[in-house]
């Protein structure tokens, strides 16, 4: 097995398991997001199955919220991970998909009550205030429950999305299915932060 096909079965895992399809959806949705990113980075046109227009602008602003472009990668978007969850949900459970279209609503509304326009037209420190009272479960007020489990299924999909793209992979740094000619043990920083060394 090699590195990217490692990738994907945690993946599938991560999603059978967060989002409650069936691994074989799961699977399916992986390899298929797989080739829409491919298709996207060679200019071709994404069509989507399960996000309405709104829907897609919405979910493309929010995981680029959740996973930035920073120095060390892209983000959410460069990854694919809305064609990614557009193929999930569109394979997905049917409460899978309640549950994201509602949330998604939902935070259209919050949006609304506070700011008076839907979430794709506030300002980065107005989505980031909606954001902050729903981000941490422990933290947000009750009658905030919806906005809380919506977010938490959202983040959890944007997470498997971007850490099963190219671009995740390269985040993690994996150095698995390289041939080590010489092995010269643990590094030092990880020996020291287990409390161990070697010869004692």
């Amino acid at each position: 097995m090699d590195r990217r096909e490692a990738i994907t079965v945690l993946a599938v895992a991560s999603l059978a398991t967060a989002l409650g399809i069936k691994p074989a959806a799961a699977e399916r949705a992986v390899r298929l997001a797989q080739h829409a990113r491919a298709a996207g980075a060679a200019g071709a046109a994404f069509e989507t199955k399960f996000f309405t227009a709104h829907e897609w602008e919405t979910a493309r602003a929010l995981v680029d919220l959740i996973i930035p472009r920073d120095e060390r990668s892209g983000s959410a978007t460069d990854a694919g991970v809305p064609e990614f969850m557009d193929f999930v949900l569109a394979d997905g459970s049917e409460e899978g998909r309640i549950a994201i279209r509602g949330g998604l609503a939902w935070l259209d509304t919050a949006c609304r009550r506070r700011f008076g326009k839907a979430f794709v037209a506030c300002a980065d420190p107005e989505r980031s205030a909606v954001l902050d009272d729903i981000a941490w479960p422990e933290r947000a007020r009750p009658e905030l429950s919806h906005g809380v489990a919506f977010f938490n299924r959202f983040r959890d999909l944007t997470a498997s999305g971007f850490w099963s793209s190219k671009i995740g992979v390269e985040d993690l740094q994996y150095q698995g299915n390289t041939f080590v000619t010489e092995w010269r043990g643990c590094p030092e920083g990880a020996l020291k932060k287990l409390g161990v060394s070697y010869g004692d």
